[in-house]
Formats: C-alpha cells, sequence, structure tokens
C-alpha cells in the first residue's frame, strides 16, 4: 500500500463508521420546498394546502372574462418572478372555483387576498400599477 499502516486503516475506518452513525442518528431535515417563481394555478380542492404550505401568499382571484384580470396576469407573473423564494403566487378562477371565492366573499375581480403564515392579511382589490401592487405585499415581508 502507499504507506499506510493497519494502524492507520483502522482509525480511518472507525471515524468513517462514526461519521456514518452520527448521519443516522441525526433527524432527517424537511426537504426544502422548491421555490416557486410563476403563479400556481389553485382550485377550490388544493386552495387550503397551498396557502398553508407557504409562509406568504398572494393569490389572484380571476375570470377569463374579466378585462382588469387580464391586465394583472402578467403583473402576477413578473412579480411571481421577482420575488421568488419570498412570495408564493397562485391564481384562482373564480367560474371554475365558486366555493372559494364564495367563501372569501369575492364580489369584485381582479381581487388579491394576501395570507401570512395561513392567516388572510389583506385584500387588494382591482387592477393596480405594478410598484404598488408590489410595495402592498412587500409589508409583509419580515
Amino acid at each position: 500500500m502507499s504507506g499506510l499502516d493497519d494502524s492507520e486503516l483502522e482509525r480511518i475506518k472507525m471515524r468513517k463508521l462514526m461519521e456514518m452513525m452520527r448521519e443516522t442518528s441525526q433527524p432527517k431535515s424537511q426537504p426544502e420546498k422548491p421555490v416557486l417563481d410563476h403563479p400556481v394555478d389553485l382550485t377550490d380542492a388544493d386552495f387550503d394546502e397551498f396557502v398553508r404550505s407557504h409562509d406568504l401568499v398572494v393569490v389572484d382571484f380571476w375570470a377569463d372574462w374579466c378585462m382588469p384580470c387580464r391586465f394583472m396576469a402578467p403583473v402576477v407573473k413578473e412579480l411571481a418572478k421577482e420575488m421568488a423564494g419570498k412570495v408564493a403566487f397562485g391564481k384562482l378562477n373564480v367560474d371554475e372555483n365558486p366555493r372559494t371565492a364564495a367563501r372569501f366573499g369575492i364580489m369584485s375581480i381582479p381581487t388579491f387576498l394576501v395570507f401570512r403564515n395561513g392567516k388572510l392579511v389583506d385584500a387588494l382589490v382591482g387592477a393596480m400599477p405594478k410598484q404598488r401592487f408590489k410595495a402592498a405585499i412587500e409589508r409583509y415581508l419580515s
């Protein structure tokens, strides 16, 4: 061998064994949540889970026929990219998911509900400039 004696090999073997034992005895950490850089399409069925699984969530309540909603769609997409890792954006079509829209009393669209740690903290109604929208969301970043 390359100059290693048996006692040196035994020490290396023991060190590796101890490292392996430490690794297996430590509790497994939660897997990292993927960073969302796009709005996620939500339904009545997955809405609550999405809101609970992210620290800060903005949900866009919208419909296909709504022109202000169409105006805001690219803004939501841009902010999802810019704020990836800090804010999770969701989109909920009110025509296809009436239960969730009714539960939150959505009367006008677009409406943007802001959730922090699973709790509703703000509602922003109507189309608005990107910077104003972004500033309203940033208030909830720690």
